[in-house]
């Protein structure tokens, strides 16, 4: 069972890159949508805004309260701490049919990852961005959520238009990126970018929580959100190259040099891929953009020009 045109949709968020995608496709697809943000940031045409700052409870209560509606979806884009969940499933409880939870691929502790990593984890990160999802999740796992079904996704790199390009340090959401590989700049990889990536683009990501509401399949579940293509990152960047008709020269930073400076970035520091038949078996849309495709998108609307 698919989600009906004109369904009523709730994006927690909706002026950002993931949340702000999600929002035109739910609308180009019929919904009626509704965001709620902080009112700091235009919203795509067509949207219902409600305005509040999640943290501060009483506002974003009110709001959520005062629309006085029973969503088919409420979709998290921006929660990051266990109070964002526990705000989560007391407002949505009884005011959603699926809630979806956008977690992080980050949950994974990069000394115990498998390849393909599967969603069912040997060890999880404790701390920092991903252990803060991580207890995210755990809170709705456990949680009494009443009729509300759920879904959580780990998204990996998420890339297209409404984002910096850039997928790898030391060049990652690099707004200077294009004007550097214009101007004959080495890029600075660690590693020399050989780590494997598996990247997806906003609008597949955007897809798999519109599948997933009113799906029986995924309620309860936990999937993988990789794109259709396993690369390593220098890939990425070479063809990033090929679009703009330019050869991308690379210099490797040592991966111990790298994390000498940069201790907190060793949760990064490994490969990124994914198991994705979770996704099969329970009837979520597929990743189907390939690199080359969403790297030109993405590229043409940094350019302002039409891919």
């Amino acid at each position: 069972m698919a989600l009906a045109p004109g369904s009523h949709i709730l994006i927690i968020g909706g002026s950002g890159f993931i949340s702000g995608t999600l929002a035109r496709l739910a609308r180009d697809r019929g919904h009626k949508v509704w965001t709620l943000t902080r009112g700091n940031r235009p919203l795509p045409e067509g949207v219902t805004s409600l305005i509040a700052d999640r943290h501060d409870t009483a506002a974003f209560e009110r709001a959520v309260t005062g629309a006085d509606m029973h969503w088919d979806l409420v979709v998290d884009c921006i929660g990051y701490q266990v109070a964002d969940m526990h705000q989560d499933i007391a407002l949505f409880r009884d005011r959603a049919r699926n809630f979806v939870f956008v977690s992080t691929d980050y949950v994974y502790h990069p000394a115990a990852r498998r390849f393909p990593q599967p969603e069912d984890a040997d060890r999880y990160l404790e701390d920092s961005y991903g252990g803060n999802k991580r207890l995210c999740e755990l809170e709705l796992i456990n949680a009494d959520t009443g009729d509300m079904q759920w879904t959580i996704f780990r998204p990996c790199h998420v890339y297209g238009p409404g984002s910096l390009l850039g997928c790898w340090p030391l060049h990652g959401r690099d707004p200077d990126l294009i004007a550097r590989l214009q101007a004959g700049e080495p890029l600075r990889l660690v590693a020399a970018g050989r780590m494997l990536i598996q990247p997806i683009t906003a609008g597949d990501l955007s897809e798999m929580f519109l599948s997933a509401a009113d799906n029986p399949k995924a309620h309860r579940g936990i999937f993988n959100a990789a794109g259709p293509e396993i690369i390593e990152a220098r890939r990425f960047y070479e063809i990033i190259g090929d679009i703009l008709g330019l050869q991308v020269k690379i210099v490797e930073v040592p991966m111990d040099e790298y994390l000498a400076e940069h201790p907190e970035m060793a949760v990064a520091m490994c490969h990124h891929l994914y198991d994705l038949s979770s996704l099969v078996r329970c009837d979520i849309t597929l990743p189907h953009t390939s690199m080359t495709e969403g790297l030109r998108e993405h590229v043409a609307s940094l350019l302002g020009a039409q891919p």
